[in-house]
């Protein structure tokens, strides 16, 4: 038996930040992990997809190097290639965290977790098992992939993230099942590689969590781009053949249609990875999987955390970092560190990314739900085709929109659509999470030529005061 004042049971973004938290806070710390350091995002989601679709983006450019003034004959794409760029990337950063366990004196203990109670936990590996112990021990084994349950993924013509992270073909005709990030990324992936990609949503509009008018540019940039979107609409039925997969389509109408795909991705969610790790003989509370925590990460069950996917939403890898971080001050306040003072987070203030092309980004409330909470909203649009960086960057579609509690000038919600607003997002988390007003963002001098000058004049607009529209 080995004594640790902290165990992380899973090492993904939100395990192995929260093991090197507690290792620079002094406490002695272990993780477990049952595959792969740096868990799903770092081996088979965040890192690798943006991977593919840097290749994706690159590949899109050079079919488009005559707008540059530049001449690209022959173009093509190497699948395998890319697929093996993408998991050199997925291995550089798995050795990083490795290096940085080394770095920080964190015990690993490969194989699979389970809460036996009383600070004590049971790590079975291949060959052997061990019993650990700790005064405090986190949850943060993750998530993973939904089942369509008249469909589940068979890695050759029906797909999850994971499988269509290493194709073993280039789909022709490729239908995507959902249209949050995930889905929306692969169908942009595969469109740019020269799929035919349907997207189908079973809500009224694509990336439904976002802004309507996002939603709306968005859906428009993706058809001219030539994918087929079907939103308000569901999959009745696959059947898989083995030249690909009939699905059976009901449309926003009512009516069904029958349509032939040679790949299926399915992105409709995820479900928590807690089976079989101890929960209900430990007596932690939790519904559908998802279990329940403070705004420190406490369960139930003293001396025992979660973070990450585990937990309520949203399911982020930036979200799960930071909650691994608080959890780990609350544990090192509570074994008596009087120099750390976590707070609680406000999920307001979790920015969303989507890396299609074009981008979406978002932080705060969208102009409906500020509505919807009371607020009288004053807010600002401004479009890429008036920003001067934009169209030198031959990227002039898409717009940044700002909303604004009218009584206080108080910053609600930040929504962007276009080229880096990923990138750009960042600024108004800062600015929200200072809780920052109107008066301090337009005071505030952009560089020139820069996209982030866009942020400026949307929330000028928001205020009458537009220069460049």
């Amino acid at each position: 038996m080995s004594d640790y004042d902290v165990i992380i049971l899973g090492s993904g973004p939100g395990g192995y930040v929260a093991a090197i938290r507690c290792a620079q806070l002094g406490l002695k710390t272990a993780i477990v992990e049952r595959e792969n350091l740096g868990g799903i995002c770092l081996n088979w989601g965040c890192i690798p997809t943006k991977a593919l679709l840097r290749s994706a983006e690159v590949f899109h450019n050079m079919k488009h190097a005559a707008a540059y003034g530049l001449a690209a004959d022959n173009i093509r794409a190497d699948l395998d290639a890319v697929v093996k760029r993408s998991r050199g990337v997925a291995m550089q950063l798995n050795q990083g965290v490795t290096h940085l366990m080394k770095k920080n004196k964190i015990a690993v203990h490969m194989g699979d977790g389970t809460l036996l109670g009383g600070g004590k936990l049971e790590v079975k590996g291949e060959k052997s098992s061990a019993t650990l112990s700790a005064k405090h021990i986190i949850v943060a084994t993750g998530a993973r992939a939904r089942d369509l349950p008249f469909a589940p993924a068979d890695g050759k013509r029906v797909w999850t993230y994971r499988h269509a992270m290493v194709p073993g073909e280039l789909p022709g005709k490729l239908l995507v099942i959902g249209s949050g990030a995930i889905g929306i990324e692969f169908a942009s992936f595969y469109n740019d590689m020269g799929s035919e990609v349907t997207v189908v949503e079973m809500m009224d509009r694509i990336v439904p969590v976002e802004d309507a008018d996002v939603s709306a540019f968005l859906e428009r940039a993706l058809a001219k781009q030539g994918m087929t979107i079907l939103t308000g609409a569901g999959v009745e039925a696959l059947a898989v053949t083995s030249k690909g997969v009939k699905a059976k389509l009901k449309g926003k109408d009512g009516a069904t249609t029958e349509q032939d795909f040679s790949h299926v991705i399915v992105a409709v969610g995820i479900v928590p990875n807690t089976e079989n790790i101890g929960l209900e003989a430990v007596g932690i509370k939790s519904e559908r999987g998802i279990i329940a925590i403070d705004g420190m990460g406490r369960t139930n069950v003293a001396g025992i955390w979660a973070i990450g996917d585990v937990t309520p939403g949203p399911w982020l890898a930036h979200k799960a970092s930071h909650e691994g971080v608080i959890a780990a001050e609350a544990i090192a306040q509570a074994l008596g560190n009087k120099d750390v003072h976590p707070h609680a987070m406000d999920k307001l203030n979790i920015p969303g990314c989507t890396y299609c092309h074009p981008q979406v980004a978002s932080v705060g409330l969208t102009e409906a739900k500020a509505k919807e909470a009371g607020y009288t909203v004053k807010s600002g649009t401004f479009p890429f085709i008036g920003n001067g960086k934009a169209i030198a960057l031959g990227e002039p579609e898409g717009f940044i929109k700002t909303v604004f509690d009218a009584k206080t000038g108080e910053l609600l919600g930040a929504h962007m659509v276009g080229a880096e607003v990923t990138e750009l997002i960042q600024g108004y988390v800062v600015g929200k999470t200072l809780e920052t007003t109107e008066a301090e963002l337009m005071a505030t001098v952009f560089p020139h030529p820069t996209l982030s000058e866009m942020m400026h004049e949307s929330v000028l607009a928001a205020y009458g005061r537009a220069l460049h529209i």
